[in-house]
């Protein structure tokens, strides 16, 4: 019994070790994502984008914006916009939160006179406009008092956009959507055509009058179909079951959700050039989507992360998709608004389903 029993562990650790792709699956990719996810996944908000309109243009005025500046939690830029027109920042999702300093801040403050600047934020996320507005509070507070000595602190008004309740839901849902559909077309797609692979009958269809191009367009398409009809679930059920509210257009969001398939089933289809078994493509797969969900700003704002780790986020199609279903659903952002990530998607899904064609076509060529 011990010698079949040791037997039988020393064929598997032969057979796991003589297959150099999964000996590099086991060992290489989970130290890869443990060094990378170690840096990203970070809770803390710092780094808000803060547009400033001060139409008080004094020193005192310029004195405070500074101060946000203090322990990193803000950075105040030069709004592109005007006041009245501040929202078209928030749905272009450039700017997270806008400081509104009235003309008389540094009379009233001089004078020991209570004085209250406005804070609007981006609600849809929640949590990360919170803490914002608490940073604000405390600066305010700080500024007023212990650099001025004045009696009466200087207050903030909060004004929070798209999610005014603060629920944390409405900022998942979308979020949510977009990695059900990231999942089931990356999934589906790496692992159907190993599975012709591992029981013969790729060979077999291959040496029939189909061509290669109808043999990919009959294997993607059923999985986009099945993907959107995911989709379409998925957001149904997010509206009328949690109440998330959908402002925006659903034929765009429907729209480009058809364009970011081009990137999912491209990325399942090279998932299949280059492993031979439907557990290899799903390690790979999985490992994959671990690493997109955790760097497309599901959990932690992109801000938060390290600055070579933001880099590499622009190469995650994720990205880009989860800035549009939230970008449409909450804010009711149209193609305009979203062309930047409309046009990365493009160039994406181009580059990634036209290369993973080409090494499908060689692979079985």
């Amino acid at each position: 019994m011990n010698k079949a029993f040791m037997g039988l562990v020393k064929k598997e650790f032969i057979q796991v070790f003589r297959d150099k792709l999964m000996v590099w699956i086991i060992f290489a990719l989970p130290i890869i994502q443990l060094l990378l996810l170690g840096y990203v996944a970070n809770l803390e908000v710092k780094d808000i984008s803060l547009d400033v309109y001060d139409f008080d243009q004094t020193q005192l005025s310029r004195d405070f914006v500074r101060s946000t500046e203090a322990g990193k939690y803000f950075t105040p830029t030069t709004p592109e916009h005007s006041v009245l027109d501040l929202d078209l920042s928030f749905r272009e999702g450039s700017r997270e939160m806008a400081l509104v300093i009235p003309e008389d801040f540094s009379e009233k403050l001089t004078t020991n006179e209570p004085v209250t600047v406005g804070l609007i934020a981006d609600g849809t996320d929640a949590n990360s406009a919170s803490l914002g507005s608490g940073y604000m509070a405390q600066i305010a507070r700080k500024f007023s008092q212990d650099i001025y000595g004045l009696e009466r602190p200087l207050k903030v008004r909060n004004r929070v956009l798209y999610n005014p309740e603060a629920e944390s839901v409405h900022y998942m849902i979308p979020a949510i959507v977009a990695t059900l559909l990231t999942i089931v077309t990356v999934l589906l797609t790496s692992m159907a055509i190993v599975r012709e692979k591992e029981t013969g009958t790729l060979e077999q269809i291959l040496v029939t009058p189909i061509s290669k191009g109808t043999f990919l367009a009959g294997k993607v398409i059923p999985f986009a179909v099945l993907g959107m009809i995911e989709l379409t679930l998925a957001l149904a059920f997010g509206v009328l079951w949690f109440k998330v509210p959908f402002v925006g257009s659903a034929l765009l969001l429907l729209g480009l959700s058809a364009l970011y398939l081009l990137t999912t089933l491209g990325i399942g289809l090279f998932f299949s050039t280059v492993t031979s078994t439907q557990q290899q493509a799903m390690f790979f797969a999985w490992f994959f989507l671990i690493f997109a969900l955790l760097t497309s700003g599901f959990f932690t704002p992109i801000a938060n992360m390290p600055q070579w780790t933001q880099y590499i986020t622009y190469l995650n199609p994720m990205r880009y998709f989860m800035e549009i279903t939230r970008g449409i659903m909450m804010k009711g952002a149209g193609f305009v608004d979203l062309l930047p990530q409309t046009i990365s998607l493009i160039i994406i899904g181009v580059v990634v389903f036209g290369f993973s064609s080409i090494r499908f076509s060689k692979r079985t060529g």
